[in-house]
């Protein structure tokens, strides 16, 4: 199997917007993350690790998710951790409270991490741990492999952590994962591309290369094509906060925004680089009305936030940053100004994952236009956030639209057929609904 990977950057082009602005996409949302649990590390600016990342589960709690029914919870207004709501404007009071519940779609599961859905509604997923890729075909429960990748090391937050289709996945059926391996000889994190061969997968190719951290944290994941077909890629910090400002060949904190076949996409800022200065991150979406994209991104022992990224944007994480100062600008306090402060921040980390936007995902409509997005700490809450009018901020601190601690923790989210919003946890893919 070749693993050539591309490297060499394309010649740039100017593109000028700070905000991306590109017309709305299809609603599909073809999109980290695996299962949950906790390491013995300590927290800390740099050095320490704030226990937010899904830890590889195994199938010890089969048994009583296979069990489980659709749970209902109703919306708790306001909510129920503290967040702050940065860069001002007058906070609404949120829609009425509807009653949603989760609906299995496949329990029993090993580590899911990433999954994404490919046209015909089938479910792309990974197991973070062993590296396969299977299909799930959510109608008839029949679950097959794909394809394993081999030499995969899931230690820490590493693993199979991304999973995203081609847009123009009829005629170019190439499956794409970020995934921690050896590789000539060496641990890296690896940006891989699979093509389809019948429903297996072949013609295996290493896109993109960089180091893994060596403490098995903050290497990112999270992956999917924007608006504008072009790639996005989170990597993290690689547990070293310095490496966040630096924008030489060092891809380590930042998103980053690619071509098919791994190089740099003409109009960024940096060579690969889309923004940079950020800590670590398993989730990030785009504004089906707007194209903007947001990410939620992982704090230390504090500021857990959501941030509207920008081209060539600084989200301020580096060698400076702390928990000792005004919030949340002490963890945002490097690198060249200026520097982006998150729309929203938890100034005690929940442990935030994936998002998605609901628009008629089915909800009701004090849910319908917002951002949803979950959490992997204790109690396990699936949460939404009111958009001001313009999509550029939030009117609403947000709030608990559901306790999901019967699944073990939210990582991935994802829209699925007829725009409903998809989840995955330790143990199990798993879909919202009306109660």
């Amino acid at each position: 199997m070749g693993e050539d990977g591309a490297n060499e950057d394309r010649p740039q082009r100017s593109f000028d917007p700070d905000v991306l602005e590109v017309p709305a996409f299809p609603t599909k949302e073809p999109w980290v993350f695996g299962a949950k649990g906790w390491d013995a590390e300590g927290r800390g600016r740099d050095g320490g690790h704030g226990g937010h990342g899904p830890i590889a589960g195994g199938k010890g709690t089969m048994r009583t998710i296979r069990l489980l029914t659709a749970a209902t919870c109703l919306v708790l207004l306001p909510s129920t951790v503290a967040a702050g709501v940065a860069n001002g404007g007058a906070v609404a009071a949120p829609a009425a409270a509807a009653a949603i519940k989760v609906v299995p779609v496949k329990t029993g599961l090993n580590g899911p991490s990433g999954f994404t859905f490919s046209p015909n509604g089938k479910i792309w997923y990974l197991e973070r741990a062993t590296g396969e890729v299977r299909i799930l075909n959510p109608k008839t429960g029949v679950d097959r492999l794909f394809y394993k990748i081999a030499s995969v090391n899931s230690a820490g937050e590493r693993g199979a952590l991304g999973i995203a289709l081609d847009p123009s996945w009829r005629t170019q059926p190439f499956v794409y994962v970020y995934v921690t391996r050896t590789w000539n000889g060496a641990l890296r994190n690896l940006l891989v591309r699979i093509r389809n061969d019948g429903g297996h997968g072949t013609r295996f190719r290493v896109l993109l290369s960089t180091p893994p951290s060596a403490t098995g944290y903050h290497n990112g994941g999270r992956i999917r094509f924007g608006p504008d077909h072009k790639l996005y890629v989170m990597v993290g910090d690689g547990h070293a906060s310095s490496n966040a400002q630096d924008r030489t060949s060092n891809l380590q904190g930042k998103i980053l925004r690619l071509d098919r076949d791994g190089t740099a996409a003409a109009g960024n800022p940096y060579r690969r680089i889309w923004s940079f200065g950020h800590r670590n991150s398993f989730g990030f979406t785009f504004d089906p009305k707007t194209g903007r994209l947001w990410e939620t991104e992982n704090g230390p022992e504090c500021n857990d936030e959501i941030n509207l990224i920008v081209r060539g944007g600084n989200y301020g994480w580096g060698a400076s940053a702390n928990c000792g100062g005004t919030a949340p600008g002490d963890t945002n306090n490097s690198g060249p100004t200026p520097r982006r402060l998150p729309k929203t921040y938890f100034p005690t980390p929940i442990g935030i994952t994936g998002a998605a936007f609901c628009l008629a995902c089915g909800l009701g409509p004090s849910v319908n236009g917002d951002l949803v997005f979950g959490m992997v700490n204790s109690p396990y809450s699936i949460r939404a956030v009111n958009m001001n009018a313009a999509r550029t901020g939030f009117s609403a601190p947000p709030r608990v639209l559901l306790n999901a601690s019967s699944t073990g923790g939210v990582h991935s989210l994802e829209i699925g057929p007829n725009h409903r919003i998809y989840f995955s946890g330790p143990n199990g893919i798993y879909r919202l609904a009306a109660a």
